[in-house]
């Protein structure tokens, strides 16, 4: 059995979505995480925003799919039209992801991050 590829974490006192992803990852792996959390209703209606936590993966996409992801959150603004996605990885091949996406932002807001405490800061500013 393989090991699980992402987890969810809602806090409620700071109203943050954590999910958090180990290993590699790969495009299908991030569309599918995102499908899973909104077809099984994961994501309460308090949240305030997201952290993406890939300290602990790597990627396996190519550049170009970088599209993608910022195509599905553009296609889903009733889950991330009006919060903040902040994207943690300390692995500098993986933060150029993260960084094409958020050249992308158009109705949606994310941003890379370093470290677990900016992440979380942006998040609630």
């Amino acid at each position: 059995m393989s090991k699980e590829k992402y987890k969810y974490q809602f806090d409620s006192s700071l109203g943050i979505m954590f999910k958090y992803y180990y290993g590699p990852i790969t495009i299908d792996d991030i569309i599918s995480s995102w499908q899973f959390a909104i077809n099984n209703q994961l994501i309460p209606k308090e949240t305030k925003g997201f952290v993406l936590d890939y300290r602990e993966a790597n990627f396996r996409i190519s550049i170009d799919e970088h599209e993608i992801i910022a195509d599905f959150y553009k296609n889903h603004p009733e889950i991330f039209g009006k919060l903040k996605t902040a994207v943690i990885t300390d692995d500098p091949h993986d933060i150029i992801i993260p960084i094409l996406i958020e050249t992308l932002n158009e109705g949606y807001y994310s941003r890379p991050f370093t470290t677990f405490e900016a992440a979380v800061d942006w998040v609630l500013r």
